[in-house]
């Protein structure tokens, strides 16, 4: 019966301490990538995560003809650069931040409304031997109508 309780006491503190780290995640995205969208519209959510080093994380979002948009994506500095790259549902890779000095924003427009896929990767700088860095990755989407 003891086994019992300290497995749901466990459990109990496991879920708190995912729902600290995504509220955290959320303040970060408000407050650091929410700017980066400058004049665009925001769209209304904030997807953001915790990621360590040699992670990646995958979206898949609509986007729509005749709208001009910005993606941007921010790190933690205690990460190391954080590379995103943008696919069409053909696999053909539209944008790589990798290309572009880990640029964190990308402004486009589609001729046609399609999903893209959006690949997060963040990259690896420790030392062997040492733990890996980890903090918030996240991801934000603005729009205008043109």
């Amino acid at each position: 019966m003891r086994i019992f309780k300290i497995i749901a006491v466990s459990l109990i503190i496991l879920a708190s301490a995912s729902a600290s780290a995504s509220g955290q995640c959320k303040a970060f995205a408000k407050k650091t990538c929410l700017p980066e969208l400058g004049s665009y519209t925001h769209d209304g959510n904030y997807h953001a995560t915790v990621l360590s080093e040699g992670e990646e994380a995958e979206l898949y979002k609509t986007f729509y003809s005749n709208m001009e948009y910005r993606l941007s994506i921010c790190g933690e500095e205690t990460l190391p650069p954080v590379e995103f790259i943008v696919y069409d549902s053909n696999r053909n890779v539209l944008y790589s931040s990798r290309d572009d000095s880990f640029a964190g924003t990308w402004d486009f427009r589609l001729e046609s409304s399609q999903q893209l896929r959006i690949l997060i990767k963040v990259g690896t700088a420790s030392q062997p031997g040492t733990a890996p860095a980890s903090g918030c990755v996240s991801i934000m989407f603005g729009f205008r109508i043109r």
